[in-house]
């Protein structure tokens, strides 16, 4: 997200055995932020889990996320403007949609862009 809170990159992949939905948000956030180091310059991340913002700030308070959380803390390193923001689910809709589709490949996926390609909207439709 630019510092309007557009979108400026978005992407999916899909994440096999992760043991449950929060646990699946911070492996999201972890790839996206690899993912930027090596395609923008963004510094600027969104998400509508309000649990996930908490860990970020408190990470000492998720003893069972420490090393999940330490390599996001490794990343955090090389984003000196790091900012997570919490977007309510009914305006995160792009993100809702990609994570569904995601889930619905049998092989694996992996996307990043400006925008939504025409063979990923279409195979969700399929």
């Amino acid at each position: 997200m630019d510092s309007r809170e557009n979108i400026q990159f978005m992407g999916t992949q899909n994440f096999t055995r992760c043991e449950s939905a929060l646990h699946l948000e911070v492996e999201a956030l972890r790839w996206a932020m690899k993912n930027m180091l090596q395609h923008s310059p963004c510094q600027s991340f969104g998400t509508d889990y309000k649990e996930l913002i908490a860990m970020i700030n408190e990470p000492q308070e998720w003893p069972s996320f420490a090393t999940e959380l330490e390599n996001i803390e490794t990343l955090q390193i090389c984003f000196p403007d790091f900012k997570i923001t919490h977007v309510p689910r009914v305006r995160n809709q792009l993100s809702v949609f990609l994570g569904k589709t995601a889930m619905s490949f049998r092989r694996e996926l992996l996307f990043i862009g400006c925008s939504i390609p025409v063979w990923l909207s279409k195979s969700s439709q399929a």
